[in-house]
């Protein structure tokens, strides 16, 4: 095979939600990979540092600013993106939030914000970005999911109802689009230590009934997710289309660690 097929060298790339967490670690794949960025937040000054480590790589860094749930932000950032770089060969669906709470505390506000931010801002910005690669006949769309796209948890209603609808949605847009040359698939990665889950971590107790259903007894890193999102993005995709590439160490097949007999 080729190796060339993920080289990214002379793509752009669009990711939301860049100011931190897995933002910055898809994006920073990409960079290394050959792409120049377009990063976007609610707050641009969050993205000058990491548009300045993306730029020290020898990539571009466009900085835009993004509030997925106003539907005229999302109509402002893509008509800039696009007036600054013309063209958009990936996008990266990664803005999202959580409310974590029990289900009977979940207010009709919780609920809203979680899916207004993960499901309907992920459409629209790819049917906003989606315009041109349609036209063009190239694209690639990663949706970011989640290891709830496919698993339940306790304190995660709403955002695995969100979740499990990005995963849905990925297979239809993949449907829509694909005689177009682009192609939609939703990355859904396990349990990584992010800003969202940080206080979960400073759990010893939780890390340890975490870890034990883990086939590898480890949470991820960030490198782990590299490869995929890299994959995802190239041409060496080119026949991936409506899946969900779960990065999430086997913590979906339920397995738990049996004790021994005695």
């Amino acid at each position: 095979m080729a190796t060339d097929a993920f080289d990214l060298t002379g793509k752009i790339a669009l990711v939301t939600g860049a100011s931190r967490g897995l933002g910055q670690i898809f994006g920073r794949a990409l960079a290394q990979a050959g792409a120049d960025l377009v990063v976007t937040s609610r707050t641009l000054d969050s993205l000058a540092a990491f548009c300045r480590e993306i730029e020290a790589l020898g990539r571009r860094a466009l900085p835009l600013e993004l509030d997925v749930r106003d539907q005229a932000s999302i109509e402002r950032m893509c008509a800039a993106a696009l007036s600054a770089c013309e063209k958009i060969d990936v996008l990266v669906n990664n803005a999202g939030c959580n409310v974590r709470k029990p289900a009977l505390e979940v207010t009709w506000d919780d609920w809203n914000t979680i899916l207004d931010t993960n499901l309907r801002g992920t459409f629209f910005v790819a049917q906003g970005i989606a315009r041109q690669m349609v036209e063009r006949r190239y694209g690639r769309i990663v949706n970011i999911g989640s290891v709830t796209s496919v698993c339940g948890y306790a304190g995660l209603g709403p955002y695995g109802a969100s979740r499990g609808g990005v995963r849905q949605l990925t297979m239809s847009l993949a449907d829509d689009w694909g005689p177009y040359g682009v192609t939609v698939n939703c990355l859904a990665p396990g349990w990584f230590k992010t800003e969202q889950n940080r206080a979960l971590y400073e759990s010893p107790g939780w890390v340890e009934y975490l870890t034990d259903r883990i086939p590898l007894k480890r949470p991820g890193k960030p490198s782990d997710l590299e490869g995929a999102i890299v994959f995802l993005a190239s041409d060496a995709s080119q026949y991936v289309t409506g899946q969900t590439i779960l990065i999430d160490c086997g913590i979906s097949t339920g397995a738990v660690r049996v004790p021994p007999r005695t």
